[in-house]
């Protein structure tokens, strides 16, 4: 064919889609529910919003912008053709019992193989449920105490490392000193050792780099999920690329999981148990995987294990770092409020109700105000920062008072229900943890309607299933580090920048460690 012709047949293929795109919206039956112009007939709009790393700000934007008279927030605005933010936590798209299936925006979490598969992507929820069910005690809050030792391991060198940094006297960047914290506790335990990021203070092997990388590359294909497996293909050849981070991940937990069951049939020739390690170490979450493997009646394969131990390192640091981070940003920020947490913090030990030089886990729950801190540092800035995405079933649902048909995407941004001032009232945008203690002392009603707006690890069927361990390392390491050390920002008249690929991670966070002086 000739070369004007092709170019003649690309514009009009262009111009033929275009006007489709018109058509299609002109007849929507959802054309008057308000958002960008260009978000009724692209989703180049969110793209570009979700491109720019500020996606929660634009959500937020959009809802505030298009609020009618009494409202504080627009109930639903639309983010592409087909995609709508909603902000009540609607229990027919997020309920125990819902049917709505996540959207194909999960599958840049995943590897393209269709036999390749991981929970939080997962889109079967019969598959997902039962995987969740195999698994769920070992995320379980009774669980938790065979991984403290753990967690007070990486807590004091990491303590260690904030006394070295108080001596420089130099501006430190905190996010990444949590960021190597978090990856070496679930390092540890997940596999019974640290990568040792912590001594180093910087990346080993390339792994948090390759997480960094897929994370804008798995955020950004989902939005057109059908390239996935096609870009997957060339991208995982090329250096640096998402999706050669992605498969170096793989790669890094395969590899650990090999060594430790080569080292069980050691153990076993030698005739000890996983119980008897030769490090004298608990029993890590990988141990935990393989002897549920070795059970017959237990239905764990060995994809499972291995999918599992992924899971932990992909989603187990960065939702760590980021909440860390958070918590101490505004208790920074909120010299009244870090004042307050050290008196708890003090109060308790003089009486002998906590550790001098460790908080356990049982102990940090019995401490209001630090809850109530990390709480609300939760809900100003959570880690997750996009909608999560579900799709209405045929026959389609009355949502947020609008009828969406089936086929719709619909998501609430954690982000948006956080801001909302008809819930949290005129001081949403304020650090004030005193909100907690007063809805829990107004009667258990007012607590449950905040806790229904509140989902910093998401919510229903689908909440992040390590919460609990994320939860463990915050109460134990904040304390500790609150009660020894001060923090000045380097930039204290202004807010700090972050960048949201899903999790919305802090870029300038830095500070000047100091000591505190023991007080008499």
């Amino acid at each position: 064919m000739h070369p004007i012709l092709l170019l003649y047949a690309a514009i009009a293929l262009v111009v033929a889609r275009a006007l489709y795109a018109v058509l299609v919206a002109a007849l929507s039956p959802t054309r008057h529910i308000p958002g960008p112009f260009l978000a009724r007939f692209t989703r180049l709009w969110y793209f570009y919003s979700v491109w720019k790393g500020q996606a929660e700000k634009d959500n937020i934007r959009l809802h505030r912008k298009y609020a009618k008279h009494g409202q504080f927030y627009a109930p639903i605005v639309r983010l592409g053709p087909n995609m709508y933010s909603i902000i009540e936590p609607d229990k027919q798209v997020y309920g125990v019992g819902s049917k709505m299936r996540k959207s194909d925006w999960y599958e840049g979490w995943k590897h393209p193989s269709p036999d390749r598969w991981t929970m939080f992507p997962d889109r079967d929820i019969k598959r997902h449920n039962d995987t969740r069910k195999k698994f769920q005690n070992l995320y379980a809050l009774s669980t938790l105490k065979s991984y403290e030792q753990y967690v007070d391991d990486c807590a004091n060198i990491f303590q260690d490392k904030l006394g070295e940094l108080a001596s420089s006297d130099e501006y430190v960047d905190m996010a990444h000193w949590f960021q190597v914290y978090a990856f070496d506790v679930i390092g540890a335990i997940t596999y019974s050792k640290r990568f040792g990021f912590l001594d180093q203070g910087k990346d080993v092997d390339g792994i948090m780099q390759a997480l960094d990388s897929n994370m804008p590359y798995s955020t950004l294909v989902g939005i057109y999920a059908w390239l996935h497996p096609y870009l997957y293909e060339v991208l995982q050849r090329i250096p640096g690329s998402g999706a050669a981070g992605r498969q170096k991940l793989m790669n890094f937990t395969q590899m650990n999981k090999e060594t430790r069951e080569a080292q069980r049939r050691t153990w076993d020739l030698e005739g000890k148990g996983v119980e008897e390690k030769p490090d004298g170490t608990p029993e890590d979450f990988l141990d935990k995987l393989l002897d549920m493997k070795d059970d017959p009646q237990k239905g764990v394969t060995d994809y499972h294990c291995f999918i599992m131990g992924l899971s932990n390192i992909i989603a187990g640091s960065d939702t760590t770092a980021v909440s860390l981070s958070s918590v101490l940003y505004y208790l920074i920020k909120t010299p009244r409020a870090m004042q307050k947490l050290r008196e708890e913090i003090g109060w308790r030990t003089e009486q002998g109700l906590c550790e001098a030089d460790r908080v356990s886990f049982q102990d940090s729950q019995e401490m209001k105000y630090l809850q109530a801190c990390i709480k609300e540092g939760l809900r100003l800035h959570a880690a997750v920062g996009l909608p999560l995405w579900r799709v209405v079933n045929e026959g389609g649902a009355e949502i947020c008072g609008e009828f969406l048909p089936a086929g719709s995407e619909v998501g609430i941004n954690g982000w948006v229900a956080h801001y909302n001032q008809d819930v949290w009232g005129p001081d949403a945008d304020e650090f004030r943890p005193e909100r907690w203690i007063e809805a829990e002392e107004e009667g258990r009603d007012k607590l449950r309607y905040l806790e229904t707006y509140y989902l910093p690890f998401g919510l229903g069927s689908r909440t992040c299933i390590g919460r609990h361990i994320s939860y463990l390392e915050m109460t134990k390491l904040v304390p500790q580090i609150v009660r020894k050390f001060d923090f000045e920002l380097q930039r204290p008249d202004s807010e700090w920048s972050c960048k949201n690929y899903w999790f919305v991670k802090p870029a300038d966070f830095h500070v000047r460690v100091k000591r505190l002086e023991k007080q008499e």
